[in-house]
This record gives C-alpha cells, sequence and structure tokens, in this order.
C-alpha cells in the first residue's frame, strides 16, 4: 500500500496548516485527509498524556502502519504524496522512524520566531479550551512541572521553541537535498514565492497558482466566551440548523462569526525580553547552521508603559 514521499515536519503554529491546504489544492499532489496523524512520531505506542483534553485530542493520532497507510488509499496519479504533522519537528523519536520507513523522503520545515510561536501556541490552547490559564507567563512557568506531570507537547510553549536541536537531528540523519527550512516571516510575506520552490522540491508544476485568500487556524482570545462555547461545543440549536441551512452556509457563518470573535492579544514586553534571554544561544547556533540572519528573533521590542502591556 501507499506511503507517502513527503512530509511537513513542523513547527507547529508556524503556518503549516495553511501550507497543507495550499499543497492539498495542486493537481499533482495529494494530502492526506486527516491533518496531523503523527503516526511517525507514535509509532506503535500507547499514549498516556494527562493535560487537559489530551485523551481527546490524542485519540486522532496514528500508531499503526495499517491504520497510517489508509490515510492514502485513494492516492491516484499524483506524484507528490505527503501529510503534515507538526510534532515531527520536536518529538525526538520522528526522525529515526521516518527513515526507518521511507529512507529517501522529502521534508518541509517553516520556523517561526520562537517567542511568537510560543505565545500563539498558549493564546491557541486558550482559544480552544483547553488551557486552564490566562495569563502567559504562569504558563511558561509551570511548563516543566506540567511536562514532569505528563502533558502532552500541546503545551510545551517553550521548549519547542529550541529549534537547533531539532534541525540538527534531521539535518545530521539526512541527506540535505531531502529538507527544506523556510523562514515563516518569508512565508507570510510571499507565499507564493516559498510554495513555488516547494513545488519544485517536489517534482511538480511549479506554475500552479492556488488560493491563497482563507487564512488557516488563526488564533485570538475570544471577546465573547459565550458565542465562542456555542460555536466550538455541540449544541441543541445546531441539530436545528442542520435541518433549514445547507452544510456549507452553516460552515462560511459559522467560521465568520468565530473569527470576528477572536481578538489578537499582546504579549507582554517584560516577558519578550525573558524569552530572548531564553533562546539566545539556541537562536544564534540555528542562525549558523541554516546560515540564515535570524537576528530580528532576538530584537528587544520597545518600551510600553505598564497599562499598555497586556498579559
Amino acid at each position: 500500500m501507499t506511503m507517502p514521499n513527503f512530509l511537513i515536519i513542523g513547527a507547529a503554529k508556524s503556518g503549516t496548516t495553511s501550507l497543507w491546504m495550499f499543497l492539498a489544492q495542486h493537481p499533482e499532489i495529494f494530502m492526506s485527509p486527516i491533518k496531523e496523524p503523527h503516526f511517525f512520531a507514535f509509532e506503535g505506542q500507547s499514549m498516556d498524556f494527562r493535560g487537559p483534553a489530551d485523551p481527546q485530542h490524542l485519540s486522532k493520532i496514528v500508531t499503526t502502519l495499517e491504520a497510517y497507510r489508509t490515510l492514502f488509499q485513494n492516492v491516484s496519479n499524483q506524484k507528490a504524496i505527503g501529510e503534515a504533522s507538526p510534532g515531527y519537528l520536536y518529538l525526538p523519536d520522528s526522525a529515526a522512524c521516518i527513515q526507518k520507513y521511507v529512507p529517501d523522503m522529502k521534508m518541509v520545515a517553516i520556523l517561526r520566531n520562537p517567542i511568537d510561536r510560543a505565545f500563539s501556541n498558549f493564546v491557541f490552547m486558550v482559544q480552544l479550551g483547553h488551557e486552564p490559564l490566562t495569563g502567559f507567563r504562569v504558563g511558561l512557568e509551570q511548563e516543566e512541572t506540567r511536562i514532569h506531570a505528563g502533558w502532552s507537547q500541546r503545551f510545551h510553549y517553550k521548549r519547542r521553541g529550541l529549534y537547533y536541536g531539532q534541525v540538527k537531528a534531521y539535518v545530521d540523519r539526512f541527506d540535505p537535498a531531502q529538507v527544506r527550512i523556510y523562514l515563516y516571516e518569508d512565508f507570510v510575506r510571499n507565499p507564493m514565492k516559498i510554495l513555488q520552490d516547494i513545488f519544485r522540491f517536489l517534482d511538480v508544476n511549479d506554475r500552479f497558482v492556488p488560493d491563497l485568500s482563507r487564512k488557516h487556524n488563526a488564533s485570538g482570545f475570544p471577546k465573547n466566551h459565550t458565542l465562542h462555547r456555542f460555536l466550538i461545543k455541540p449544541h441543541p440549536v445546531e441539530s436545528f440548523f442542520k435541518q433549514v441551512c445547507p452544510r456549507y452556509l452553516r460552515r462560511r457563518v459559522s467560521r465568520n462569526l468565530f473569527r470576528r470573535n477572536l481578538e489578537r492579544p499582546q504579549l507582554d514586553p517584560a516577558i519578550r525580553q525573558m524569552l530572548i534571554n531564553t533562546y539566545r544561544e539556541d537562536t544564534l547556533q540555528l542562525q549558523d547552521l541554516l546560515n540564515r540572519d535570524l537576528g530580528s528573533w532576538l530584537e528587544s521590542p520597545p518600551l510600553l508603559k505598564r497599562s499598555e502591556a497586556r498579559r
């Protein structure tokens, strides 16, 4: 049965959902219908993560080869076959498992400023209703305690941004021609340029232009918590609307309401400065490894009045 020949390996909250959706539009590319199966990270494992909503969320992870291969059973004549599991970059067993099953696998990673990535990760977990805290600083302070208590990687806000060792594990194990590393800011600034480079990397038509108009997986704190709970959880009223509204219209209205109800919080400059110090050495090592200037990741923010600093 079919196996993928390329993967989006990370990083989480760095545009991987958008990339997955853009690539899926290409007629020569097949993307698994389930994003984040994480097979190569958890093959054969029985997961016992203990964070809020971990059991429900991680029940979607595929741990057997047979189940994983069924994700690609509808492949026809596509040249590039892939999936997107952003935990592959972070979770330590992934690279060896990928090499075991598909040694010539092609891999794509997008790296985001680790401070912005961590904060976006935290905000997204609050948005999902899985993060019991509302203060980012406290979440960072409790991270190691949570890790030792068995909370999943979804709550590893700070650790997941220590990219150097994660990237080096792939660079050391695979031929450099198999791994492409992009920066999130480049992807946001010019997504088509990055996509064309990925198309060439995957040996598919690089003249194809996908629809880039929709944003995917946006993060924010709910303005109205009652409306937010109504939109993300099953509700009796939903059954009524299923009978009178077409599915595409329900999804469009729900999606628009969901986005309008989110506000983007600002990171406290003092926390940013603290994380700059945390990530400095790792970022400098990554900069040398990639031969890319990452100085902007270490720039201190302008000072704000205390009343202006939020969360």
